[in-house]
């Protein structure tokens, strides 16, 4: 048997401090590698080495199987561990690996070839009596006709990747070129390569999975299933098991698929068979993960197996447990630095405050690739944490992630935090209901609604911490109460705003009156006022809230929710307003334009496409807001953008030419065909 003795990572984030924490129990040392911007990483620290792989972007940096393979040399390593992601499906880095005499945890290398090829996979699974959906990789010539056979809506789907990237819906024929070269884009940044292929859509289908794992003594057992219904774009946000509403026997049949699809292809590792459920019952193959999953804690905490444990025993040629047994419930979210009611456009920044409260005996686990002070930026993957809950049914499993999230103290981007618990709180996810679909019929606004008492209840306790913060600096006379004069005349005020639109006044004077934009709050008694915390009695009730100042902007935490108010300096210097041209376009996001389908002097139609930047691997489309004439386009494709930068100024159309933009149609963008070099290159 191979012995490992010292283990390369080769990710980076939550994944990489996740195998680090296994490896160290069992006695392994470990490497870590990191790209320029993670030189500070938490996965970094939490290794016994590191190895600096120069450069930022994925394709320079992790994505380079030569870099990791040298690093393993260097450092004495006897083993890679892929992580997720990366190059963890990629059959010729685990060739290059065993070539170069090392150990691969995971499938072999024809094995990852033969499920990375997702069309090759249907086809070899569906002749080992797997149910699959209709498909046809898309070649130069092959797209209108494959997509005629398979049959409109379908989706777009990369060949070999998963995680949502590279993947689009397209319902109408006409869609159809630029969903693929959009998609070849994604793959070929998420993955490296740009293939994709179509296949059958299945509306709001439910997304059940089951994990395998396969030994080399030629078992394949299955650790039962997962529901990874809740998702955005394609991608999940909410994972757990047991999937309610699956009877037994529909349990059986799914697991009986997975060792089926395992076995056909002589599995060994940890991989998991993912299916779509439709109303009816029916499942089919939608890929196998040749990998570790993002969700895999919620099998960990519902089996009692350490899934990476079991991973490195596997690869040392250990057998598999003879039985595994199931019990509880246990629920994943996933923890995003993006902003849902901004089409969740990711949020880069500092993490001012990172505090998830983790615990063991409460049943909540946190697997955080940041800390606080941790910078997140556009290179890589939008994830921060995934927060699980455990319990011993599912309804106690969603309050207990629902609250941990909810008492979170996230500071410094915006995150998915308030759309978590809004899913995990509604009737339709309490009730077993939901299906992919579900973030189709509920919007994020609503899910993400802020309790209306927070706005008065927060913004008293801001004005009231920063009078607390000064007085605590005062030289002399510090404990003369703030505002104090012989002949008391006014009130004190600061004013906030919690967006560009939205201006809160806070008037008081101690020791008992505050007012909310001239209304004072009822019943208000102040039992303690600290720079960092508030206690206060308003209409009856009384809370804390946790206020953390970082320059003029305060974070609020409470009972009702969390809230950031930047204050307004009460004597502005003057400065000439700057704004930009009417009609500009602004990037969302900081990122790198990668695709332009207008040209200045163009006609464009109310929300016709303009242009695409690409940020976390996920590319954000921007549009037309009226009709209008294209008159400036001030950047090139592979342009590097700040947030708020100019894209494109657009004119709009006076009545006499909105009249004629209405009955003639815009000029068509200038994208190119499918198939073409243009198209390969992006």
């Amino acid at each position: 048997m191979p012995l490992i003795r010292r283990l390369l990572i080769a990710n980076r984030g939550e994944i990489a401090v996740r195998i680090a924490r296994t490896a160290h129990a069992m006695g392994i040392d470990t490497v870590a590698v990191y790209a320029d911007p993670d030189v500070d990483s938490p996965h970094v620290a939490a290794a016994d080495e590191a190895v600096r792989l120069p450069g930022s972007a994925a394709a320079d940096t992790y994505l380079r199987g030569d870099l990791l393979i040298e690093a393993a040399r260097t450092t004495g390593a006897d083993t890679i561990h892929p992580g997720y992601g990366f190059l963890s499906e990629n059959a010729d880095f685990a060739r290059r690996t065993a070539e170069a005499g090392l150990l691969f945890v995971g499938p072999t290398p024809d094995t990852i070839a033969a499920m990375g090829d997702k069309l090759a996979a249907k086809d070899l699974l569906g002749r080992a009596g797997v149910p699959v959906l209709p498909g046809g990789v898309v070649t130069p010539g092959s797209m209108v006709e494959t997509a005629a056979r398979i049959g409109f809506p379908l989706l777009v789907k990369a060949a070999f990747g998963g995680g949502g990237r590279g993947m689009r819906v397209v319902r109408d024929p006409g869609e159809l070129p630029a969903a693929v070269a959009a998609a070849r884009r994604e793959a070929a940044a998420a993955f490296g390569d740009d293939t994709v292929f179509l296949e059958r859509l299945v509306e709001n289908p439910r997304h059940i999975e089951v994990q395998i794992f396969g030994d080399t003594h030629g078992r394949v057992i299955a650790l039962f299933e997962r529901d990874c219904s809740i998702q955005r774009r394609h991608q999940k946000l909410i994972e757990e098991s047991p999937a309610p509403g699956i009877d037994p026997g529909l349990r059986a049949e799914l697991c009986a698929a997975a060792v089926t699809a395992g076995r056909a292809i002589g599995y060994i590792g940890a991989g998991t068979v993912e299916f779509v459920l439709d109303r009816a019952g029916a499942f089919h193959l939608l890929e196998v993960n040749t990998r570790l999953q993002v969700e895999h804690p919620v099998t960990e905490l519902t089996t009692g197996l350490d899934l990476v444990r079991l991973q490195l025993l596997v690869a040392q040629g250990h057998a598999l447990p003879a039985e595994a047994h199931r019990t509880g419930h246990a629920i994943e979210a996933r923890l995003y630095a993006e902003d849902p009611v901004r089409d969740y456009a990711p949020s880069v920044g500092t993490l001012h405050r990172f505090e998830l409260a983790e615990s063991e005996r409460d049943g909540i686990r946190v697997d955080a690739g940041v800390v606080t002070g941790s910078r997140i930026g556009v290179h890589y993957d939008a994830l921060l944490a995934k927060v699980i809950a455990y319990a011993p049914t599912r309804e106690e499993a969603c309050r207990k992630l629902a609250r941990a999230l909810a008492r979170a103290r996230v500071h410094g981007v915006r995150t998915n935090r308030d759309l978590l618990v809004g899913v995990l709180r509604s009737a339709e996810f309490t009730a077993g209901a939901a299906d992919t679909g579900f973030l189709d019929r509920h919007a994020a606004a609503d899910l993400c609604a802020a309790d209306p008492s927070a706005t008065p209840v927060h913004a008293a306790a801001a004005a009231l911490a920063g009078q607390a913060e000064r007085r605590s600096r005062a030289g002399v006379l510090a404990t003369i109460p703030s505002g104090w004069r012989n002949v008391r005349d006014a009130d004190q005020q600061v004013t906030y705003t919690s967006d560009p639109d939205t201006r809160t006044t806070v008037s008081y004077r101690l020791p008992d009156h505050v007012a909310i934009d001239g209304k004072p709050l009822p019943g208000l008694v102040i039992h303690a006022a600290h720079a960092d915390r508030v206690e206060l009695t308003a209409d009856g009730i009384r809370r804390t809230v946790h206020v953390h100042r970082v320059g003029e902007k305060v974070y609020l935490d409470s009972p009702l929710g969390a809230s950031v108010l930047t204050e307004l300096p009460r004597l502005p210097e003057p400065v000439a307003a700057e704004t930009e041209p009417a009609g500009s376009l602004l990037a969302p996001m900081p990122g790198t334009v990668v695709r332009i389908a207008v040209a200045e002097g163009q006609r464009v139609a109310a929300g016709q496409f303009v242009l695409a930047v690409e940020a976390m691997k996920m590319e954000h489309e921007v549009t037309a807001p009226y009709p209008g004439v294209v008159s400036h386009l001030p950047v090139g494709t592979g342009e590097a953008v700040d947030a708020g930068a100019v894209l494109a100024v657009v004119r709009a159309a006076d009545p006499q030419e909105e009249a004629g933009l209405a009955t003639k149609p815009a000029d068509p963008p200038a994208v190119p065909p499918a198939g073409t070099p243009e198209e390969a290159v992006g």
